[in-house]
């Protein structure tokens, strides 16, 4: 028998996982850089493997490692296992982080979604500067979601997919209370190298 057909030992679920079909989905979310939804990591499989015993043996090989396959943002993830993540700040240059402004409008936008700008400034007592909202599209974080069926028809903000898997986030049910997302040490920034497109211009609200 092929070594790549041998079957694996049996996962939690209790079923033998073929070691091909460990390989194939292990390669395919190593080579994303983004997580890799379960429909992708099913398309890969034949149809008689089940992608469930697959994944619960992934996670269980790499749970002792040094990376850890998680769930995020809807799909599948490698990411540094939490244990080790004090030591790599000593050899790996930690990015600047968002200005507290910004998490603040970030937590806004994350738990009111879908809102408008003006409606942001509501809720934080203090005007929104174009900056802010300009650092937030930059990286990713938050994105135009429609237009609000109001007099001036303003522009409507939600998360994006990278906001879940910055904050580890599998959906939005899963976020913590905001005062846990303003304090949250791992969203980070990394100053752009070169000037980039400008955000739409609000519409007036």
């Amino acid at each position: 028998m092929d070594q790549t057909d041998a079957q694996a030992p049996e996962s939690v679920t209790g079923v033998p996982v073929p070691e091909s079909a460990l390989r194939l989905v292990e390669a395919a979310i190593f080579a994303s850089a983004q997580p890799v939804s379960a429909r992708v990591l099913a398309n890969l499989l034949p149809d008689d493997a089940d992608l469930a015993a697959v994944m619960a043996a992934l996670v269980e090989a790499y749970a002792p490692r040094g990376i850890n396959l998680v769930q995020a943002a809807g799909g599948w993830q490698f990411r540094t296992a939490p244990d080790v993540v004090p030591a790599l700040r000593k050899v790996v240059e930690v990015p600047r982080r968002l200005p507290r402004v910004a998490m603040e409008t970030l937590a806004i936008i994350a738990y009111h979604q879908p809102v408008t700008r003006t409606e942001i400034e509501e809720i934080r007592g203090a005007a929104l500067s174009q900056n802010t909202l300009d650092l937030l599209l930059e990286n990713g974080l938050v994105t135009p979601k429609g237009h609000k069926e109001t007099p001036g028809r303003p522009t409507l903000w939600g998360t994006t997919p990278a906001f879940l898997a910055q904050f580890g986030l599998n959906d939005l049910r899963d976020m913590p209370k905001r005062e846990e997302l303003l304090l949250d040490p791992t969203v980070s920034v990394t100053p752009p190298e070169a000037p980039q497109a400008q955000a739409p211009a609000e519409d007036a609200s």
